[in-house]
């Protein structure tokens, strides 16, 4: 699924996934099945929206639900519109039209998501709650720990307060350490408390204190006047330097504190509550005072914990902070009396994450109140849409409980495939922690709730039988009839007539909740063949990010509406990838101007010097290279490196293309022209035996995932096996001897061989290149071409290639031409000769007998003289013993040894004995000749 959750181009971390995506697809059409890959485009939310009213010239007050969502279709549509014809670029196979794709605000898509939506309800799964929720004020909207980013430099004024004790509400421990310093009834007892959300204090309900770690009351040095101060005893020598010294006067346990009453400023007399300080083990003695101020409004810990002691059964959950993030007139309301309700009304309608904090920690110091106050840096919640902080606040809300679903989904993931496994910890973590999730948002463009409400009581009607009712009369009218037609169209028959009157909900679907649903498409899609798959798909993959998004949403979205004891998960591996990031490791920010465009790579810049068109291909080759299970990077150097291995496989294919199809060649596969085996050289069937290996670690590795393996495996076999060795000593035969001899047939036939099974090996990540060389080979004389590369699937090596002697052998052999090659490069430096040609060699082995299985390498170069010539490039080889005549006809240009067991091997250089033959520059005319024998021969015929 293709997120709009932005409008900008789309980016290198797009391509990565969308490439990765269409090489696991395009692997799996080689191999002959069938693939259900249909494109998608989740496209409410926010971004959209916010679109929309921009088009539209207004805000959401001004312009009717109906007409903002009609203007988010148009913008989301055109939005899928630029970003389909991007992805064509990339080489995406796939059926790209409306018939061929889908969007989540399809018709069928909206309906079928009700559907999941009302069976998670028939299940008791959702509810509506009043209790503090992540809340946005820059989107007005509710948002889910997945729509959250955290900022590690975010700036918070820090303040300690006192907090007045109730000398009429004081706790026996409380008194009894009082009376045990002689504390005057007079003097004033506070508790002193800290926060880095001052913003927070009016919504304060109650303190709480670890009840098992000890507390100490303190006066301080330089404000004897100001009383006493109740603190954790562990933090009074961090306190001392932010407040001055103090005076330790007595101990008590934190129980001795518990249920003292305390007053502040926004606490009103004759208030129903009269807070009081509570036990809560989460209390830590490493930071702030030890005591923690508990706004329930603003603070899902807080809010837990009061609802696990019962302490707001009986009250109301104060919260004086409105959508946009502004103090209420309620702020008022709570004020005390005097200037204090002065003081709330200093605060009403500024901005509590702004001025509205400033101005709270003016207020504490002007009041006598703040003990002390920082700004500080910390890691803080944002608005992952608009970048903007967010803040906790308690709304009315819908839910999804998973508490009864939980350990149903962890379970179902024990039979999933991780790749990387690393990550199933992160996502199982993800899941455990959470025990319900916030799935409503105050938005226009999305699926409605299809609640109704109560005009009077705020009553909410949504049962599976209200939702039988609405979801066929929007399969009907459409899901935009709900913003568009009267509520009695969504009254169900059994309330019709009662004299409640009834308005239709406004929240909106959380989007992870579209996106979650996707399963159910597959559901509908896959071939009805009477075989029920284990899992509905068989890959899922995205970016790291999704585990606490997508890959949660669609977990337990399948999990939630399964039948009892048949949970199971939607997928059966799921893949992550990492983000990418500039050749520095940096993310990638239009600020910082290191943003890559993959179509720039594609196309190339305006300047095409500095940002050249390195094409399609070369763009999939480094995302298929990289170790993506990790944030991967990419830059100029990068991407030369990946053009520059994308032309050597060019290179390649184009020199094996051009020789076979040279003279018919293509033919030699034929069996009336096949060489058999057995008369193959050792260098064709050492090649034969590496293909082999490689189409077997590439078809693994392709298997596993693991793309990094099958690029490292080509690259490898392409330069060194190919270009460096086979290409190198078989160019003399595939130019100079006759068309038709058997060596050279035999070289064609493992070119051939080749290039046919190094063609489906490339086609996943090279698409282009691999219809390149098949249209090429199938359009040759005006033979109608075949539909694809991908339609004739993956091309095996018969087994019976593998051959551990031959490898054994010509790795010995390999060697030797090492230790030659230095050698001539040796008599090259020393002017000698200038290629090797103008070479010849004498090797020389030891006087005894050679005893097998001891001098392996010597063993090889006697079974194999014949091609040695062939295999060093040179224009003679040869093998003698010491004390031979030859050995004292003419001094090397250079020699070197080579150890072999136990025994030396000598290795000379020697000038040819023989002429130059113009045609293939061997050094074996002899002088009375025109042409080398060889040569004369070929000529003839």
């Amino acid at each position: 699924m293709l997120r709009l959750s932005s409008l900008k181009p789309i980016s290198l971390g797009h391509a990565l996934n969308k490439i990765l995506k269409d090489i696991i697809n395009r692997f799996h059409v080689l191999q002959g099945r069938r693939v259900s890959y249909v494109p998608g485009w989740d496209c409410h939310g926010l971004p959209i929206e916010s679109k929309a009213l921009e088009e539209l010239k207004a805000g959401h007050e001004q312009v009717p639900p109906a007409k903002i969502r009609e203007m988010a279709r148009k913008v989301a549509s055109r939005a899928i519109d630029i970003q389909r014809e991007e992805f064509k670029q990339f080489g995406i196979m796939a059926d790209w039209s409306d018939q061929g794709t889908y969007r989540t605000f399809d018709h069928d898509y909206e309906i079928r998501q009700l559907r999941v939506f009302q069976e998670l309800v028939r299940k008791g799964l959702i509810y509506r709650h009043y209790r503090p929720v992540y809340w946005s004020p820059s989107s007005k909207s509710a948002l889910a720990e997945a729509e959250l980013n955290y900022e590690d430099n975010h700036r918070s004024f820090t303040v300690y307060v006192k907090f007045p004790v109730v000398k009429s509400g004081l706790s026996d421990g409380l008194r009894s350490a009082l009376q045990a310093i002689q504390a005057s009834e007079d003097e004033p007892v506070y508790f002193a408390i800290w926060t880095t959300t001052p913003w927070t204090l009016p919504a304060n309900m109650a303190l709480s204190v670890n009840p098992e770690l000890e507390y100490v009351l303190v006066r301080r040095q330089e404000h004897p006047e100001e009383g006493l101060l109740v603190m954790g005893k562990e933090r009074v020598a961090a306190l001392s330097k932010l407040m001055g010294s103090m005076d330790v006067l007595t101990t008590l346990q934190g129980r001795d504190l518990l249920d003292t009453k305390y007053t502040h400023m926004f606490n009103p007399t004759g208030s129903a509550l009269t807070p009081h300080v509570v036990p809560w083990n989460m209390v830590k003695e490493d930071s702030g005072t030890g005591i923690v101020h508990m706004a329930p409004a603003h603070g899902a810990e807080d809010y837990t914990a009061l609802k696990a002691l019962g302490y707001l059964k009986d009250v109301p959950i104060v919260c004086p902070v409105d959508a946009d993030g502004r103090y209420t007139s309620e702020v008022v309301t709570l004020s005390s009396s005097g200037s204090a309700t002065t003081v709330g009304e200093s605060l009403v309608d500024k901005e509590v994450m702004g001025d509205g904090s400033k101005s709270m920690v003016k207020i504490l110091e002007t009041s006598d109140l703040l003990l002390a106050q920082e700004t500080i840096k910390h890691r803080y919640p944002y608005d992952w849409k608009t970048k903007k902080p967010i803040i906790v606040r308690a709304t009315s809300q819908w839910f999804a409980s998973l508490e009864n679903i939980k350990d149903a989904a962890l379970s179902s993931l024990d039979d999933v495939a991780f790749h990387p496994e690393v990550s199933r910890s992160r996502l199982t973590s993800f899941v455990r922690e959470r025990s319900e999730w916030c799935i409503s948002r105050q938005r226009t463009w999305g699926i409605p709730i299809p609640a109704l409400y109560d005009v009077e009581t705020d009553e909410a009607i949504l049962t599976p039988e209200s939702l039988d009712h609405i979801i066929s009369v929007l399969n009907e009218k459409g899901v935009q009839h709900w913003f568009e037609g009267p509520v009695t169209d969504f009254i169900p028959p059994s309330l019709l007539g009662s004299s409640r009157t009834f308005t239709k909900g406004k929240d909106t679907i959380d989007v992870w909740f579209d996106s979650g649903v996707s399963w159910s498409l597959l559901r509908d899609i896959l071939p009805k063949d009477g075989v029920e798959r284990e899992f509905l798909a068989d890959v899922c993959l995205e970016g790291s990010d999704q585990h606490r998004g997508w890959f949660q949403s669609l977990l337990l979205t399948a999990v939630g509406t399964a039948e009892s004891g048949k949970s199971k998960s939607p997928y059966k591996h799921l893949i992550t990838h990492g983000f990418a990031l500039d050749d520095k490791g940096k993310k990638m920010s239009k600020s910082i101007g290191n943003v890559i465009s993959p179509l720039t790579i594609i196309n190339g810049g305006k300047d095409k010097r500095k940002e050249p068109a390195y094409g399609a291909d070369a763009l999939r080759l480094w995302a298929a290279s990289v170790e993506y299970g990790r944030d991967v990077s990419i830059g100029p150097k990068i991407l030369a490196q990946s053009s520059d291995a994308l032309k050597k496989i060019r290179n390649t294919v184009r020199f094996v293309l051009a020789n076979v199809r040279d003279g018919s060649a293509i033919d030699s596969s034929s069996s009336s022209n096949l060489v058999e085996k057995d008369a193959m050289s050792l260098a064709d069937r050492y090649v034969m035996d590496q293909l082999l290996q490689v189409e077997t670690t590439c078809k693994d590795a392709y298997a596993s995932y693991n793309f990094a393996k099958v690029v490292a495996t080509l690259n490898s076999f392409v330069a060194n096996t190919l270009s460096s060795l086979y290409f190198d000593i078989t160019k003399d035969c595939l130019y100079a001897d006759a068309a038709d001899s058997p060596r050279r047939r035999a070289v064609l036939q493992v070119l051939n061989e080749t290039l046919r099974t190094l063609i489906p090996i490339v086609a996943p990540i090279l698409p282009h290149l691999a219809e390149e060389v098949h249209h090429t080979l199938t359009c040759r004389d005006n033979v109608v071409p075949a539909l694809s590369v991908f339609a004739l699937g993956w091309k095996s090596v018969d087994p019976s290639w593998c051959d551990e002697t031959v490898v054994a052998r010509m790795q010995h052999l390999l060697l030797a031409r090492s230790r030659v090659n230095e050698l001539l490069e040796d008599a090259r430096r020393q002017k000698h000769i200038g290629g090797s040609l103008e070479a010849s060699l004498q090797i020389v082995l030891p006087d005894a007998e050679l005893v097998r299985g001891q001098h392996p390498i010597a063993e090889a170069l006697v079974a194999e003289a014949n091609s040695l010539a062939t295999l060093f490039i040179v224009s003679d080889v040869q093998i003698l013993k010491h004390g031979s005549s030859s050995l004292q006809a003419s001094q090397p240009m250079c020699e070197g040894i080579i150890t072999d067991g136990k025994a030396e091997i000598c290795i000379r250089v020697m000038p040819p004995a023989d002429a130059k033959c113009p045609r293939c520059w061997q050094r074996n005319r002899p002088k009375d000749q025109e042409l080398c024998d060889r040569c004369v021969t070929v000529v003839k015929s």
